[in-house]
């Protein structure tokens, strides 16, 4: 269900008209891991290849390779990513 949240949030940004912005936020791993989806990343699409249709998982590949192309936020070490979080809504108005 996430993924095809992540490939709605594209799709919107992509094909509509309407202005929308979307900040990704990467907790405890690098946008260019998600970008590349090396390791840990190739592994989890090895198996949900196997579970899934290719198609879907294609689209799921390519959302997260456009989600880490944007620009974000990349917040290290969990109990501090949180707290930087809450501190992203201040910093938008």
């Amino acid at each position: 269900r996430c993924f095809g949240e992540i490939v709605k949030t594209g799709n919107c940004k992509k094909h509509n008209n309407v202005r929308q912005t979307v900040l990704p936020v990467f907790f405890d791993i690098s946008p260019s891991d998600v970008r590349n989806q090396n390791e840990n990343f190739a592994e989890a699409f090895v198996k949900h290849e196997a579970r899934f249709m290719l198609e879907k998982v294609k689209k799921w590949r390519a959302a997260l390779t456009r989600a880490a192309n944007l620009s974000g936020w990349a917040l290290h070490e969990a109990p501090k990513g949180l707290i930087a979080f809450r501190k992203i809504p201040c910093r938008l108005n």
